[in-house]
């Protein structure tokens, strides 16, 4: 929910890369020795003797690259469908700094930088995997991000957006730095949200006390309540490079417990 002016409340937001080794001798290589009975199949064992096995074609199952960072029990949280992931990992539990960097998935499942590194803030307190609205801590987790807006005119997203005065914020922030401008480009994080809708819509569906309106906005300078903040610069090169094809999620909290 935006910051109206006039106020001192901010919006409570709520806010997821070969090596080829090759080998070479000198000389001739003497003729290979015929078979021997104890390379041949006999049929009684169900096995297969060195001379069939060499003629079998070697498979190696290869599975698909986690994305740097990201331990296995986090990406099992990211949907198979997706294949971009914006990842915004805090230095600690109780820390309110962050860095962000866009992943997108090959067609051979590999998992790639697109994007960032980029700075930016989250929650004065840090992180929870229990937000309720008020307690200062943005939500970790793995969050649909397909619905954008701000106050001012498209910069060229791809996913829908609202551009809207609504989006208007004054006041300070925790650092009594000003908050006027943050909402400027926005993307919802769609925590106890309706997805689909604009940012600015206030339906929870988990109820008012799990909070609400996490977006990840402009950078003002300092922590949030709850939202991501990222540069104007970064925020409107994410803008421009989520696609909604992609189906894009964020992937977000501490950088131990994204880990796991």
């Amino acid at each position: 929910m935006p910051v109206r002016k006039g106020t001192a409340t901010v919006l409570t937001c709520a806010l997821s890369a070969a090596l080829v080794l090759t080998g070479c001798t000198a000389g001739r290589s003497p003729a290979p020795a015929p078979p021997s009975a104890r390379d041949v199949h006999d049929g009684r064992d169900g096995g297969a003797g060195p001379a069939a096995a060499s003629r079998a074609p070697r498979q190696e199952r290869r599975t698909p690259e986690r994305i740097p960072g990201i331990g296995p029990t986090t990406h099992t949280r990211i949907p198979d469908a997706t294949t971009q992931a914006l990842v915004v990992s805090g230095e600690s539990a109780d820390g309110n700094v962050v860095t962000a960097v866009l992943h997108e998935r090959d067609r051979a499942g590999r998992w790639h930088r697109a994007a960032g590194p980029w700075s930016g803030h989250n929650a004065l307190r840090g992180w929870t995997d229990a937000h309720e609205a008020g307690d200062l801590r943005s939500p970790i987790g793995v969050f649909r991000i397909g619905d954008a807006g701000g106050r001012l005119p498209d910069p060229g997203a791809r996913i829908p957006y609202d551009q809207d005065e609504e989006f208007a914020v004054s006041g300070t922030g925790f650092l009594g730095e000003p908050l006027e401008g943050s909402f400027d480009y926005v993307v919802a994080i769609d925590y106890n949200r309706v997805a689909g809708t604009t940012p600015l819509n206030k339906e929870r569906p988990l109820g008012p006390e799990k909070g609400g309106g996490v977006w990840i906005h402009v950078d003002h300078g300092g922590p949030t309540q709850a939202c991501v903040s990222l540069r104007r610069e970064n925020m409107t090169e994410l803008l421009r490079a989520l696609d909604p094809a992609r189906e894009p999620v964020v992937v977000m909290g501490p950088a131990g417990e994204l880990a796991l």
